[in-house]
């Protein structure tokens, strides 16, 4: 009997583990056309006491499209910016992802599931969504591989990287007056929509649950198989609140002991029952709480000031060869003065790096040095060395300067600065 009970056990897995097996891409692309919605949030499968995905977390070896190779994003232990932090600090760097940031999975389900509902049709629909950059462009990425208009909507005080990006993809970029942050661009949006009557849809990020779900069926997975289910603390800032709250979610169904803290800019603390205000973490602190955002699921709020955020994005990219954006270091600021609290010893507090630094170059964070390359000129050569150039010199200036010798007018080899300029005598 107890025989039979372990092989009908066993049959079961097999089961579940098919359920989740994708359709395509043999080696298991996790949103490549799942044989699953995103709707439905991943299952784990319990095996000899260890905890194992019901998917590979492994990227197809040759993907079919852009969108195979979302996902499965790697994790990083921070060992040098977290001096004063008892608990350790890992990131999933989702600066890791095709378009190098965490919005590519919801451009990709929402877009997804629409498709499903029969709402959108390539071709025919054209999209519309207001954005603050990286849902655009994870959305431009989306669109551009499945054949949709975009049009996006974004607060002219957003990065100059940003509107290159959605305009190298296709989409239509309109911006908003900055002061308006994203109110401005989600009310453009709408009149956009409402102008293009049946042949217009606009996503909606903000209270869409497509994106919640997908980070619910993924992202949470994700970090549950790669930290063995060793979490103490999920650390985020909110932007949408759908990666905060659909990862909490699944994180919280396997421990109810974890704790979620969210971060959001000083100078706009909403979430703290504060009034908005302007600020420079590009990504997060719309101005208002999300309807993606669950309130309930947060246990803490954590206020980090622009400069500070800024000040710890450039430390991680200087000491940890971590590039990213500023809401990455206000996030792990955060998680660095969580981990600085009484009795955290042996923790482990998570926290996500929502996209690289290198859409960041233009704005506080890097301005100076771009500036500064910009300006930067190029270091004098030896006289002797520009002259070989200009005639071309028969020995090669090339090849002089990594000798440091040359040829002379009989053929021997002497010193470069006393060798024969050009094909000829002097």
């Amino acid at each position: 009997r107890r025989m039979v009970r372990l092989v009908v056990a066993a049959l079961g897995c097999l089961a579940v583990a098919s359920a989740y097996t994708p359709s395509v891409a043999p080696s298991g692309a996790l949103l490549a056309k799942p044989a699953i919605s995103t709707r439905a949030s991943a299952r784990i499968l319990r095996t000899a006491g260890r905890v194992e995905m019901g998917y590979n977390l492994k990227h197809p070896k040759i993907a079919e499209s852009i969108t195979d190779l979302i996902g499965r994003t790697p994790m990083l232990r921070l060992n040098k910016v977290t001096a004063g932090s008892k608990a350790e600090i890992v990131v999933k760097l989702e600066s890791m992802q095709p378009m190098s940031s965490v919005k590519d999975r919801i451009g990709f389900s929402m877009i997804d599931e629409a498709e499903k509902r029969g709402d959108i049709t390539p071709g025919k629909t054209i999209l519309v969504e207001p954005t603050s950059g990286n849902t655009g462009i994870g959305l431009a990425m989306v669109a551009a591989a499945r054949g949709y208009e975009l049009i996006l909507t974004m607060p002219a005080t957003m990065s100059l990287e940003r509107r290159v990006m959605f305009k190298a993809m296709g989409a239509k970029l309109i911006l908003t007056p900055g002061p308006l942050s994203m109110k401005g661009a989600i009310k453009k949006a709408e009149d956009i929509v409402k102008g293009l009557g049946k042949g217009g849809y606009m996503l909606q990020q903000f209270n869409n649950p497509d994106n919640v779900n997908i980070h619910e069926a993924t992202t949470g997975p994700e970090i549950w198989e790669q930290t063995d289910g060793k979490i103490d603390y999920f650390v985020g800032g909110v932007g949408t609140g759908g990666t905060i709250t659909g990862t909490s979610k699944f994180l919280k169904s396997q421990n109810k002991g974890m704790k979620t803290i969210a971060v959001e800019p000083k100078e706009s603390p909403v979430m703290s029952g504060g009034a908005p205000g302007p600020h420079k973490i590009q990504g997060i602190g719309a101005g208002f709480i999300p309807g993606n955002c669950d309130m309930s699921i947060i246990d803490e709020v954590m206020q980090v000031a622009s400069e500070d955020a800024m000040t710890m994005a450039r430390r991680l990219a200087k000491e940890e060869g971590v590039l990213c954006g500023i809401s990455s270091g206000a996030a792990v600021l955060a998680a660095v003065e969580l981990g600085s609290r009484p009795g955290m010893e042996g923790k482990r507090i998570v926290c996500v790096i929502p996209s690289f630094g290198e859409r960041y170059l233009s704005t506080a964070l890097f301005s100076n040095l771009l500036e500064e390359s910009q300006t930067q000129k190029a270091d004098e050569i030896s006289t002797d060395i520009m002259a070989c150039w200009k005639r071309g010199c028969r020995d090669g200036w090339e090849g002089m300067l990594a000798t440091d010798q040359g040829i002379s007018r009989s053929g021997e080899k002497v010193g470069r600065k006393n060798h024969l300029h050009g094909t000829g005598a002097k």
